[in-house]
């Protein structure tokens, strides 16, 4: 049985992958604090007809769950290209200060540039994710004996304690506490057409970046000796990808805040199904982490109605144990 679940082919797989998010999707339109029917899906989606539910569906729950499916393929693709390419299971976005340095510079944008629009918005968060991850590695290679996972996990943890706790002074100093809390709670409340036209093209020229690279990433994630041995320019490649990982995280703060655990989770399960070639987890990496944002905010939406949970909150509750069993396996659970 195990010998055929590894030979099967990785388009069977993927297709596996994609009908799975078709349904996700499926189940995302229909639930909800209002229930809707798979009729009116389907003409909110394909036809003009006009009606309360179709409104619904149209201008509220569907750029909702566009923003889910590229935020979930962003951070679970941004996760995976940090895996590989520092050769660290317990890498994740979230945990490496990425988004943590994302939320300090959107606080503080919101409080000395007021009137910067979603674009500006966009761009710091940029910024303070560049910030965010240097001073991680910054940190960690001070010490001699190489990026281990225990000094980028605690390094990481220290270094988001200081600028989370920078976005909060700030939000404090400048009476914009609620502001920043509403925006870095990690939610997707209120997205908007507006907002994806802004962030989409970002994230898609992101996740298209990191398909072309995937060979090299592969190539990379085996040892920085064989990297060179066939010919890559590491210190190039790792650049271009470095600046892939802050273009999908960066964007994925601006869109809906902050958001731990998936970039650490989907790699594994996704290395678990289609192996460690990263031609083949980069794609699957993308499909499976939409279709867990849009599960998680599918639960979010509906555990409580007509009042929401987080679904920064439902990632925590499965990403805490999981990174947790990860740890304790070594980081090789699901090899």
């Amino acid at each position: 049985m195990t010998e055929q679940r590894r030979t099967l082919p990785f388009g069977f797989k993927f297709i596996g992958g994609i009908v799975f998010f078709v349904a996700m999707f499926a189940v995302a339109m229909i639930f909800g604090a209002k229930h809707t029917s798979l009729s009116d899906v389907w003409q909110a989606l394909f036809t003009r007809a006009a009606g309360d539910n179709i409104s619904i569906i149209r201008e509220i729950r569907l750029p909702r769950e566009v923003a889910a499916i590229f935020v979930g393929a962003a951070l679970a693709v941004s996760g995976a290209i940090m895996q590989g390419m520092t050769r660290n299971p317990l890498a994740d976005p979230g945990l490496l200060g990425l988004t943590a340095g994302a939320n300090a510079a959107l606080a503080v944008t919101m409080a000395f540039l007021p009137s910067a629009n979603y674009f500006g918005i966009m761009i710091a968060c940029f910024i303070g994710a560049a910030v965010g991850t240097g001073l991680v590695f910054g940190i960690v290679s001070l010490k001699r004996g190489g990026f281990s996972p225990l000094r980028l996990v605690l390094a990481g943890a220290a270094v988001s304690a200081f600028l989370f706790a920078i976005a909060e002074g700030v939000g404090l100093a400048f009476k914009i506490s609620k502001d920043v809390s509403m925006w870095t709670a990690g939610g997707l409340i209120g997205a908007s057409w507006g907002q994806l036209q802004v962030i989409v093209p970002f994230i898609a020229v992101g996740l298209l970046a990191s398909l072309a690279l995937s060979r090299q990433l592969t190539i990379l994630s085996m040892s920085e000796e064989v990297a060179v041995g066939l010919g890559q320019n590491t210190t190039r490649i790792k650049a271009i990808l470095f600046a892939i990982m802050i273009l999908l995280a960066g964007a994925s703060v601006a869109l809906v805040g902050n958001m731990t655990f998936i970039g650490l989770m989907i790699p594994h399960i996704v290395r678990a199904i289609v192996g460690t070639d990263y031609r083949y987890v980069v794609p699957m990496s993308a499909v499976t982490g939409g279709s867990f944002m849009l599960l998680a905010d599918t639960l979010g939406r509906t555990i409580n109605a007509p009042y929401e949970t987080p679904v920064a909150a439902i990632v925590a509750m499965v990403g805490l144990p999981f990174f947790l069993f990860i740890v304790h396996k070594g980081g090789k659970a699901f090899t």
